[in-house]
């Protein structure tokens, strides 16, 4: 089973097409990975398939170039087609034993967790690692509530695979979730969103190494 190490997990950054303001995508996540970015999540809630697709193609031949992992949202059929490095699933879909059966053994699954039950639950089925939260109030997704610390850590603990906390993360209050166990964070506003994404990325990266390394 592939995994993903924990500094590969450090800065995590999940793409946003809201955020682009008229600038290509490919464009957005090339400056990402130029400021320190050490994995990508391709994420499209509204694109069609074959779009999907054909885009998923072209920012995995740049994470190729960067030597980082290309995770897909969701999608475990597209992320196979496009053979990407893995997939992220949610509470609410494929379970991960049916993915691992469908994705076979090499490619990265990681798993939502939100409590330490379905932390344990994704672990013994499979999961390379968790991603955990809302850690803060969050622009993304805003009915997603914070998950208080001693949630965030009681899943650290429970769990031998690394987690990584996403939900409303920015430079200023990423020092908070110092301590709680975490392998690295996730983002997506506070870096694409960002005018500079590259100068965002430089100084979050060095940030999160001062912090989770």
């Amino acid at each position: 089973m592939s995994i993903l190490t924990k500094k590969e997990l450090l800065f995590y950054a999940v793409t946003d097409r809201s955020w682009l303001f008229g600038r290509k995508l490919t464009e957005v996540v090339k400056q990402a990975l130029d400021g320190g970015v050490t994995c990508l999540q391709l994420r499209e809630k509204q694109m069609a398939e074959d779009d999907f697709f054909r885009e998923a193609v072209e920012i995995k031949k740049i994470t190729e170039q960067y030597h980082v992992p290309l995770i897909i949202d969701d999608n475990v059929r597209l992320a196979l087609q496009a053979k990407a490095d893995g997939v992220h699933i949610g509470q609410q879909d494929m379970n991960p034993i049916a993915a691992r059966e469908f994705l076979g053994k090499e490619k990265i699954i990681g798993v939502t967790a939100r409590n330490v039950s379905q932390a344990l639950k994704a672990e013994k089925n499979g999961a390379a690692y968790l991603g955990s939260g809302a850690a803060f109030t969050t622009k993304t997704k805003k009915d997603a509530i914070p998950m208080t610390e001693e949630t965030m850590k009681a899943i650290c603990e429970s769990v031998k695979i690394p987690v990584v906390a996403i939900g409303g993360i920015t430079y200023e209050n990423m020092e908070q979730l110092y301590g709680r166990g975490i392998s690295g964070i996730a983002v997506v506003s506070s870096l694409f969103a960002a005018e500079d994404i590259y100068q965002q990325a430089v100084k979050m990266r060095k940030r999160a190494e001062e912090l989770f390394i």
